[in-house]
């Protein structure tokens, strides 16, 4: 048997990111940069003004106060997207707002807070250094610089530096099509009436929401019956749109484990135990002929979410062209101790709390099966091989889930 990063090492192994396409600058949110961006202009682009006020030469004003304000006569008026007309001379303003461009001749702004706001004959009750409520251009961003580095995993805030330096479209790597296929012939979607012997097809639901969070696109096919023609029918219909396919359930033992059974035949994927705990029975490959790269999930749901969690994520953000793939490991105090099976690395379900002085506990039953304990945790308490017991108290590891 494998151990859990020997087998994640096989899983990962020529995985590459989707090759870049341009997209719509405003369709980019998600996708990853696949090249620097550099600005073409400075940030701000021209010296302008951060205040609404009047643009004026210093030296005119420095013996302003309250008690003996200057009059200074104004010249022009200037909004924003306007240039001044005129140029500022000694005794002379211009009325200016927030953004315009300052006129030549001004070496700083007064705020209209320190006027009297006039429109012809301003009054000026304080003095203002040059250069004050002046925005200079390349303040921000000197042209040429690099706004936005390749790698980037773009949000709204890599987006306004991109329009702001003209990016209508970006080059990036697209969010990756996966598919994800739960088997079973015990299994009926959510809403159908349970009779003895049938389950609600959650594990689908679950791994399309986790797809979704590692930032994919995902499209969700089942239940499909344990029938290996249906299942094979099911794989040849998706591999069209699909960078990616995730299956679940059938990759045990038993006497009707259609995945195993269909893709054992292809030659391409393998079937190994890993030694963790849960999820032991694993399976990926490749598949039709593109190699589209396919991870089979054990069918039980905790089993299934901590395998996507420790294998598929990260083939997922590597396909995406990010360079950290895996969640980082924090340390926790555990507030209450538990045992874990002998030679295998356990990911318990727990309850973190804080995070440079953090506590977790475990929650839920122990069990594969146990959903419930799943939807009350938030990160993964994960217990060497070598390591019997957590005692109360210990330090352990933790996988960190409070962040998609």
């Amino acid at each position: 048997m494998l151990t859990v990063d020997q087998y994640r090492a096989q899983v990962l192994k020529g995985i590459e990111p989707l090759a870049p396409i341009e997209v719509p600058l405003i369709d980019s949110v998600g996708c990853v940069l696949a090249e620097d961006v550099r600005a073409p202009w400075p940030l701000p682009s021209f010296d302008n003004s951060s205040m609404d006020g009047y643009a004026i030469q210093a030296r005119d004003v420095a013996g302003a106060s309250p008690a003996s304000p200057v009059r200074l006569r104004v010249i022009d008026d200037v909004p924003a997207g306007y240039r001044a007309s005129e140029a500022v001379q000694p005794g002379t303003a211009v009325r200016i707002m927030t953004g315009a461009p300052i006129p030549d001749g001004a070496d700083a702004i007064v705020p209209v807070e320190l006027t009297d706001g006039s429109t012809d004959i301003v009054s000026v009750s304080d003095s203002v250094p040059v250069g004050a409520c002046i925005r200079r251009a390349g303040a921000d961003v000197m042209a040429g610089t690099v706004v936005v580095r390749q790698g980037t995993e773009l949000t709204s805030r890599q987006v306004a530096v991109l329009a702001a330096v003209g990016q209508a479209e970006v080059r990036v790597h697209p969010r990756p099509r996966v598919i994800v296929i739960s088997t079973g012939s015990e299994l009926v979607e959510p809403g159908t009436p349970l009779t003895k012997g049938l389950i609600t097809d959650s594990n689908s639901y679950m791994l399309v929401s986790a797809v979704q969070e590692a930032g994919a696109i995902a499209y969700r096919v089942g239940p499909i019956v344990d029938d290996d023609a249906a299942f094979m029918e099911a794989i040849e219909g998706q591999l069209h749109r699909a960078d990616l396919i995730v299956t679940s359930g059938g990759v045990s033992m038993g006497a009707y484990d259609t995945v195993k059974a269909v893709l054992s035949t292809l030659g391409t994927v393998e079937f190994t135990k890993v030694l963790m705990h849960p999820g032991m029975p694993q399976g990926h490959g490749h598949v039709g002929e593109r190699g589209t790269p396919i991870i089979t999930l054990p069918g039980n749901p905790v089993s299934s979410y901590v395998s996507f969690e420790v294998y598929v994520r990260p083939v997922i953000r590597a396909l995406r062209g990010l360079a950290e793939v895996e969640r980082p490991i924090m340390h926790a105090a555990c507030l209450t101790g538990f045992d874990s099976p002998a030679n295998k690395t356990q990911f318990m379900r727990g309850r973190l709390t804080g995070y440079e002085y953090a506590t977790v506990e475990p929650v839920g039953i122990a069990g594969s099966h146990a959903i419930g304990g799943l939807a009350q945790a938030n990160c993964l308490i994960v217990v060497p091989t070598d390591q019997g017991r957590v005692q109360a108290g210990e330090r352990v590891q933790v996988i960190d889930l409070r962040h998609g």
